[in-house]
């Protein structure tokens, strides 16, 4: 299986989840507010043309529910009516399908079995259960270590037990069945650009807006 990047035009985030997206593939997005142009803006010591990143965060598809909607496992920061959850989380997809608030969305498909699927799902929402922390401090380190790629290859120096941050918690799953999105950055130095420019063999849909 060769990579292949697929630009997409015409639909809704709404209407490219439900064409393209399968349980275990990866989400990315590149959102449109203060903190996620911050977190491209950073990218850029990291991107192959030195521009901003187009993403910002990064997720999994866990499948379509009882409700009928897509459910993504992911670690985030959220707010929502005076309430804030921190960490690993299952939220419903439409989080992402405001267009103008969230431009770019991506679903990377590795062409997983059945097996391969449920084993990172049920890392993630192992994940979930533990009530696995979303620690601002690593992705402090994170960004620290983008101008030095001898640092992302090593330990993240602000890593925190039982926490990780966005891609840090899809690799994670990932290696429940081995596969590496970036073999030189370790786990708690992965980006979303690293899972973007992955060199492992899969489709990459994209909707790119901005």
């Amino acid at each position: 299986m060769a990579t292949e990047i697929l630009n997409i035009k015409g639909l809704t985030n709404k209407q490219f989840v439900e064409k393209y997206a399968k349980p275990g593939c990866i989400g990315l997005v590149g959102a449109d507010n203060v903190i996620d142009n911050s977190i491209k803006k950073a990218q850029k010591f990291i991107t192959a043309d030195g521009k901003f990143s187009l993403w910002s965060h990064a997720f999994m598809f866990s499948g379509i529910r009882q409700d009928g909607q897509w459910w993504i496992i992911e670690s985030d920061l959220e707010f929502y009516k005076k309430q804030t959850r921190l960490g690993v989380q299952e939220n419903r997809a439409e989080k992402y399908f405001d267009m103008k608030a969230v431009p770019n969305m991506a679903i990377l498909d590795f062409g997983l079995n059945e097996k391969e699927q449920n084993k990172i799902i049920t890392e993630g929402l192992n994940l979930v259960s533990s009530k696995t922390q979303y620690s601002i401090s690593e992705l402090v380190g994170v960004l620290f270590n983008f101008k030095n790629k001898a640092d992302r290859e090593g330990v993240n120096k602000l890593a925190k037990d039982n926490s990780l941050f966005c891609s840090a918690m899809v690799q994670h799953c990932y290696n429940k069945i081995n596969i590496s999105l970036a073999d030189k950055v370790s786990l708690k130095n992965l980006a979303p650009e690293d899972i973007a420019a992955t060199k492992r063999s899969h489709t990459q849909y994209r909707i790119v807006r901005k």
